[in-house]
């Protein structure tokens, strides 16, 4: 549902009856999960750890790209999130990039809470991405030609990974459970990613 109300959200003001139909489809498929809910079993490892994806250049008005990630701890679903990136992406990597980036304050935020409520985590914080250029950016030192225009914010993501605050790892994208965050997938995608996700009804 995050994914199809961020992209409501931007038609709110002036609905079409494309929009009227998604919204009477997104209401019918909330009745018909409302016994759905996420579960959490007692014997999973508390260990928190996260996916993160990015589309690239989804939005066919601004071509921004739709960024998302979700964060577990054990068995489910503790905190996720679907947004439009600010900026315009120039390639995949820099979107993808620029979605770790958001990721890692999360996860940041995570620690600090779980800290606070004694739950102190092991780091680095694992996080699963899907874009071996993205992930090979947070390890390597050198300003590649294809990535020296990326925004100096967003380089903290390598200071934390150097910190071994956080660590990337690579999943494939059918694996990548961000994935129904960041843009339409088909029914059998959807069930995969709830199942993967924790939910049940």
């Amino acid at each position: 549902m995050s994914y199809t109300v961020n992209l409501l959200s931007h038609f709110a003001h002036n609905p079409g009856q494309a929009h009227w139909n998604v919204l009477k489809h997104a209401l019918s498929y909330v009745k018909g999960t409302l016994d759905y809910g996420i579960t959490y079993f007692r014997n999973s490892s508390l260990r928190l750890f996260g996916y993160v994806d990015s589309d690239y250049a989804g939005d066919v008005d601004g071509r921004k790209s739709m960024e998302g990630h979700m964060f577990f701890v054990g068995s489910g679903l503790v905190s996720w999130v679907s947004k439009r990136q600010e900026t315009v992406a120039l390639s995949t990597v820099e979107a993808e990039y620029m979605a770790f980036t958001r990721a890692t304050q999360q996860a940041l935020w995570l620690t600090k809470f779980m800290e606070e409520i004694r739950m102190p985590q092991q780091t680095p914080i694992c996080i699963f991405g899907d874009n071996t250029g993205a992930i090979a950016n947070t390890q390597n030192d050198k300003n590649h030609r294809c990535t020296k225009h990326i925004n100096v914010k967003h380089h903290f993501v390598k200071e934390k990974v150097v910190m071994q605050a956080v660590e990337f790892n690579y999943v494939s994208s059918s694996e990548n459970l961000a994935d129904i965050l960041t843009k339409p997938l088909t029914k059998e995608a959807v069930v995969c990613c709830c199942v993967g996700i924790g939910i049940r009804g």
